[in-house]
């Protein structure tokens, strides 16, 4: 379905090359309501933006983890407030950075409680990702771990930044509960997905893996350079990841991602097939954090990420999933709505008080580019204006 007003904003950023292309689509407890495709999803080659091209989903990944982690504990093979090293003896015995010495080592201490499934994901567990995190920037350089960007199993054994439960910052937790999905489960994470989530959704096109077919359908990733112009980044062969990323591994497409969020805005069901409990779903949707507040980011990495606050002045929580802005966006979603994003600056909300969700993807870095997050804002207006 098409919405003129849509149709000229998005075709304006991209013929304006405020992005090289981009994918939108929005759906409504009834089905879908909008599906747009404008501009090129490469600069260089001219290939042409499609409803069918591939992305990198990046942290849109956490949010099937999530799903797939709640599934576990409705059967019992997982729980929410149980010490998570019973499934994960990596993390039985969680140490926390307390600082350096005067030669810049590391100063490691025991945490004061045990992390639990719920803490990892609502991102409270103590974890963090040096792109937003300096005290972890620095360990990685003194210690010579590797970055979770490298895809590496030994990333995730980096220290806790605080003690379990007393703070938000967002990090590695959800690749942590992909472990614990496989773990519960006795399948890989890519197993679990296709016969619990993808494939009983039938979301073909999602996949830790390409195929060489799919990868012909992959949008190329482009940089914003300083002056605002952007240009395809330097085409890199794939790390063959050690595990499957369940933090922000997957490929997907838009409509691919719009069946996920349907289940959601379903309760947990979309076209008779149930994936969640509604039970669990409200659960999901309720914010776990307390008095914390969830969302904001400062950048460490500039190359990768700007500052980051995707709701300005609204005060933001987390559920077991996702985002949830405690108050409503003006002219959009509801308040308690849920939403979250990649890091290719690509962006999905479910406002479960309208019945409405969408997802709007490009492939630009840094994250929270501002024309991006403008556009966001644009496609989100404009499709209640159409409600």
């Amino acid at each position: 379905m098409r919405i003129p007003e849509i149709d000229a904003i998005l075709s304006r950023a991209s013929s304006a090359r405020e992005v090289p292309g981009v994918v939108a689509l929005a759906a409504s407890k009834s089905g879908l309501i909008y599906e747009g495709a404008f501009g090129k999803r490469d600069l260089e080659t001219g290939a042409a933006m499609a409803p069918d091209t591939l992305f990198r989903l990046a942290s849109m990944t956490k949010a099937l983890t999530s799903v797939a982690a709640l599934q576990l504990v409705e059967e019992g093979k997982l729980a929410l407030d149980e010490p998570i090293g019973r499934v994960l003896p990596e993390l039985a015995s969680p140490r926390v950075l307390d600082g350096f010495d005067d030669k810049g080592r590391p100063r490691l201490r025991a945490a004061r409680r045990a992390i639990t499934l719920r803490h990892l994901l609502t991102h409270t567990a103590g974890f963090a990702y040096e792109v937003w995190d300096p005290a972890l920037g620095r360990y990685l350089r003194e210690s010579g771990a590797p970055s979770i960007l490298s895809a590496k199993l030994a990333a995730l054994s980096q220290p806790l930044l605080f003690d379990p439960g007393e703070r938000w910052e967002y990090g590695i937790n959800t690749d942590l509960v992909g472990l614990g999905v496989e773990g519960a489960s006795g399948k890989t994470l890519d197993a679990y997905f296709r016969e619990r989530i993808t494939g009983p959704l039938g979301m073909n096109d999602t996949g830790f893996l390409l195929s060489a077919a799919e990868e012909a359908r992959l949008a190329r990733v482009h940089r914003r350079r300083g002056e605002g112009t952007l240009e395809p980044a330097a085409r890199e062969a794939a790390a063959a990841p050690e595990f499957f990323r369940g933090g922000g591994g997957l490929y997907g497409s838009g409509r691919d991602y719009l069946v996920f969020l349907e289940m959601l805005l379903g309760g947990g069901k979309r076209e008779g097939v149930r994936l969640l409990r509604p039970e669990t779903v409200a659960l999901l949707a309720e914010n776990q954090i307390g008095e914390l507040e969830a969302g904001i980011m400062k950048s460490e990495m500039p190359q990768l990420s700007n500052d980051v606050d995707l709701l300005p002045g609204i005060a933001c929580k987390w559920g077991l999933a996702t985002l949830i802005n405690a108050e409503p966006v003006r002219g959009g979603r509801s308040a308690g709505s849920l939403s979250w994003a990649g890091l290719y600056n690509s962006y999905y909300w479910i406002d479960r008080s309208r019945g409405v969700a969408g997802v709007i993807l490009t492939q630009i870095l840094p994250f929270a580019d501002p024309l991006v997050l403008r556009l966001y804002r644009e496609f989100e207006r404009a499709l209640y204006r159409a409600l």
